[in-house]
């Protein structure tokens, strides 16, 4: 494991030094007490990071392994989906092995819950929980690095320069991932580097010819290497996202400039708004392990995304978006009676009443971002539609 020291996820024998690190960073500290107590924190801010550290002394008191940490974290993630979820629904789990390591590939609206939710799942089913990719754009704070990493972590290396470099970074992720899965523990890595702002669920040949690269000099069949990751998809639905006016932001910034500059701190502003914002009904949905014969990256691609496409619960927010999207962007779709759609994808749902959220959500986004947060929730609507 020497190998991977500089990637992987903190032991037992470290999460213990590396809470008394944590315990004296000030960033973090801070960054706890503004959220806890910002009013104090705006008068007399060192009592109030005072009191921040004792709690959180306090709270990890006796905390030695992997484990106790993660029964920390449970508690509040369950805290957290019970005061900003209208629901929260499983499926597919019980179909699964319990004996085996899966690699979940699942697609990527929110950065810390999406695979806090797989991992909910598993914890709920007294399951091993997964070890999770992360990218090292998200980790510029070394206590992010750190409460990552205890939280069983791993990190992608995105920021390499340099062929030589990436290709080493994309070796070594592929060789840890498979000894994961070998070792018997559970991995969670997104379809995609980065979120789908656009609500568009696509996975990346990339990352499937990245799994197979460290196989490639052990004469291992492209085929057979997919096959022992154990690969599942996951959909991950949220009814409402917490961050869609700020992707709205940025895929309109980014349109009419050609890029978007994130601001400083952004990332870590987008980690808090995903976890505290209102999500409405979230459904978690475990497709079918890859077992078929794959010719390449693409014949992968295409069964992962159809299984997400598949999966993915649809809701009247959803189809209300669709219904008001421009009608040159459905070329090429099956023409169906608007009626007879959200009966046959969403027949539990209220159309009157998801009609009068959808206004509301336009009403508190900038008109000029109205397009592009109307087609974030109308693409999984597209993409089920789009399903061979």
């Amino acid at each position: 494991m020497e190998r991977f020291d500089d990637i992987r996820p903190y032991h037992d024998h470290e999460v213990r030094p590396v809470l008394e690190r944590l315990l004296q960073d000030q960033d973090l500290i801070s960054v706890l007490s503004q959220h806890q107590f910002p009013r104090l924190d705006g008068y007399m801010p060192a009592v109030a990071r005072w009191i921040t550290r004792l709690g959180l002394k306090t709270k990890v008191k006796g905390v030695n392994d992997v484990v106790s940490f993660q029964h920390i974290v449970e508690p509040y993630l369950t805290g957290v989906i019970q005061s900003t979820a209208s629901a929260i629904s499983f499926s597919g789990l019980e179909s699964l092995d319990p004996s085996k390591a899966y690699t979940f590939l699942s697609n990527h609206r929110d950065i810390a819950m999406d695979p806090s939710l797989v991992n909910l799942a598993l914890h709920r089913a007294k399951r091993t929980t997964v070890r999770i990719a992360i990218g090292d754009n998200l980790l510029q704070k070394p206590f992010v690095s750190d409460l990552m990493r205890l939280n069983k972590s791993f990190i992608v290396k995105r920021s390499v320069i340099g062929r030589r470099d990436k290709l080493k970074a994309f070796q070594d992720l592929s060789a840890y991932i498979h000894d994961s899965i070998d070792t018997g523990h559970p991995i969670w890595i997104a379809q995609s580097e980065g979120r789908a702002k656009d609500g568009n669920d696509r996975t990346d040949s990339a990352i499937i010819k990245m799994f197979h690269m460290s196989r490639k000099d052990a004469s291992t069949s492209f085929s057979d290497s997919i096959r022992s990751m154990n690969i599942v998809p996951v959909a991950i639905s949220y009814e409402l996202d917490p961050c869609d006016q700020s992707k709205a932001k940025e895929l309109y910034e980014t349109e009419q400039h050609g890029s978007y500059e994130k601001e400083q701190g952004e990332d870590l502003s987008s980690i808090v708004s995903g976890i505290e914002g209102d999500k409405g009904h979230i459904h978690i949905a475990f497709g079918q392990p890859l077992t078929d014969e794959y010719e390449n990256a693409h014949a992968v691609v295409a069964e992962v995304d159809r299984q997400i496409y598949q999966q993915y619960r649809l809701t009247g927010l959803n189809l209300e978006a669709f219904s008001r999207i421009n009608p040159d962007r459905l070329q090429g779709l099956p023409e169906t009676e608007p009626s007879t759609l959200f009966q046959t994808l969403a027949p539990d749902e209220n159309m009157s009443k998801a009609k009068i959220a959808f206004d509301q959500r336009l009403a508190q986004c900038p008109t000029e971002y109205h397009d592009h947060l109307t087609m974030m929730y109308a693409y999984p609507v597209i993409n089920r539609l789009t399903i061979r």
